[in-house]
């Protein structure tokens, strides 16, 4: 998993992101790791795996990234991808995916499997927060530098 840690800090400083690092206590929950941080709850990314059914043979991952203040609709994401099920992957396939622990999940994707959809009003704050695939340090990075650099699909899919 530390393997996923350097190649993030490798594609922030590749692609000339402006970030910053805050260390804090061990701490995967958005809600108490915004508190140690001192980010407001509604600019830190909330990132979740989804697992979409397209019919009975073809099933597509959704990497959803929604404010900390908000909760992923589900339905929304299946509704975006015209799926017949969605739900919230298993942890071990979204760890695979994601290449970190759950609640260290970076809102970025780097597998071709996990398509990457953030939420427009977590993009409204200038910076965004989150944990660097460790449970122990947190980026604060540009907000224009993301979405330069990780390219998401942007959809309304918090609740």
């Amino acid at each position: 998993m530390t393997d996923t840690y350097e190649r993030f800090i490798g594609f922030l400083d590749e692609g000339g992101a402006r970030y910053r690092f805050v260390d804090h206590a061990p701490e995967g929950r958005t809600e108490l790791v915004s508190e140690l941080r001192g980010n407001a709850l509604a600019a830190a990314a909330k990132c979740l795996v989804i697992m979409v059914k397209l019919g009975k043979k073809t099933t597509r991952y959704v990497l959803a990234v929604v404010p900390g203040d908000a909760k992923v609709d589900i339905a929304a994401v299946r509704d975006m991808l015209g799926g017949t099920y969605a739900s919230f992957a298993s942890a071990d396939r979204a760890e695979a995916l994601a290449g970190s622990a759950s609640g260290t999940i970076l809102p970025v994707s780097f597998h071709p499997d996990l398509e990457l959809v953030v939420d427009p009003a977590l993009v409204a704050h200038p910076e965004i927060f989150f944990n660097a695939a460790r449970l122990d340090r947190s980026v604060a990075l540009d907000t224009d530098d993301y979405l330069r650099l990780a390219s998401p699909r942007l959809a309304q899919i918090a609740a």
